[in-house]
């Protein structure tokens, strides 16, 4: 079940992304946080401890929400606007 439910934008444009694999859409002015969320019940799970992350500051300062495209290049989820085709991996390998 996600962990946030849309309460405005839902007429906005969509925006195709892929999510650990998986087709899916966000709406134009969403950030990558939440576009992802709007998906699932968590960002991503910590390096260390594996609990379960939804990001925490909100405004790129606490470094809880990181994920990585999956050309290997690391992002701000909170503070990246959610683009056209990203492909968003928000496990690492072998991780659940």
């Amino acid at each position: 079940m996600p962990l946030l439910r849309r309460l405005v934008r839902a007429d906005h444009p969509a925006i195709p992304f892929t999510l650990d694999g998986i087709a899916c859409e966000g709406r134009a002015g969403d950030t990558v946080l939440t576009a992802i969320l709007t998906r699932a019940e968590r960002l991503r799970l910590s390096e260390f401890s594996a609990s379960p992350r939804a990001g925490f500051c909100q405004m790129a300062a606490c470094q809880d929400c990181w994920v990585v495209l999956e050309s290997g290049e690391r992002l701000r989820a909170c503070s990246t606007a959610l683009s056209p085709g990203m492909r968003i991996l928000t496990r690492r390998a072998g991780a659940a």
